[in-house]
């Protein structure tokens, strides 16, 4: 098997982690807030976290010069969880995907004035065009409009500044030490707040909180591994199979059925999404060095 297509198959493997995490955790919204659904997610995930990092380095790898931009960035993360926690108790699991397709559109067009970067056309005009895709999801002003869409098109935002500071920091800090503050940071501030939403879990949630948390990290796992083996711009668009899995979970589970324009609009940020990777790996390309 070549490279690529363990890269690949890692992928697909990590964005099937996620969706199940985030079924996991709309079914548990249904009882919890989520505030305590992230506490457990991240209870869970840090010590995991390290563990991996134990057996990719040491533990050194997870020292950092630099505590306020973790801080920020953890905060950050935690606008994130909330936002797309509590979006996924009120939106149909596919069209929650659909809208957080957008985060990369985002990175886009906030990296002009928070990284001073020179966007140049064409992902420019596919930032707008996934946009509108947006808002054919969201449809503001229409019948089938959901007021929750705005809470995760917050968490897209928050999530698209994550990625702005990875681009900025990632390559001055280890990689294990950026994911376990990210990760660290939100359990604390769910930590704090966790009086005063608690509610005892019932035996089989006690299950969900502990599969949210495994199935988390084992999606960052994936993911890692899946960007090991294969280029980034190869690998990256098998995020969108997501939305296989939120239709097909939703389905299963809530009898969800996406609507026509659910479907429309999703394909309209994909096709702008692989715009902009693609344009990507054409600039990454034209600056390689030659041999």
């Amino acid at each position: 098997m070549s490279p690529s297509l363990q890269g690949i198959l890692w992928m697909c493997a990590g964005v099937f982690c996620l969706s199940v995490g985030d079924a996991i955790s709309k079914w548990l919204g249904e009882v919890h807030s989520p505030i305590q659904i992230i506490f457990f997610r991240t209870l869970i995930s840090v010590p995991l976290i390290a563990l991996i990092a134990h057996f990719n380095g040491g533990l050194r790898k997870l020292t950092t010069r630099r505590p306020r931009v973790h801080l920020v960035r953890g905060l950050i993360a935690t606008g994130t969880m909330l936002c797309f926690v509590f979006g996924l108790t009120l939106l149909p699991l596919a069209e929650t995907t659909a809208i957080a397709f957008a985060a990369p559109l985002f990175v886009t067009l906030l990296s002009v004035p928070l990284l001073g970067e020179k966007v140049e056309r064409l992902p420019l005009v596919a930032a707008i065009v996934g946009f509108v895709g947006v808002l054919i999801v969201v449809r503001p002003g229409a019948a089938g409009f959901q007021p929750g869409a705005f809470i995760v098109v917050g968490a897209a935002v928050f999530y698209a500044l994550l990625m702005i500071t990875a681009r900025r920091y990632g390559l001055r800090e280890y990689l294990w030490a950026m994911v376990f503050y990210v990760t660290l940071v939100p359990l604390v501030i769910t930590a704090v707040l966790l009086p005063w939403v608690w509610q005892m879990p019932w035996p089989m949630h006690w299950l969900g909180f502990i599969g949210a948390g495994i199935f988390g990290v084992g999606a960052m796992a994936c993911i890692t591994m899946a960007f090991r083996y294969a280029p980034a711009a190869l690998a990256a668009p098998f995020d969108y199979t997501a939305m296989v899995w939120a239709v097909l979970l939703g389905w299963w589970f809530w009898d969800e059925v996406p609507d026509l324009w659910v479907y429309v609009g999703t394909l309209v940020i994909i096709i702008s999404g692989l715009a902009i990777a693609y344009h990507e790996r054409r600039t990454t390309l034209k600056r390689r060095p030659t041999s």
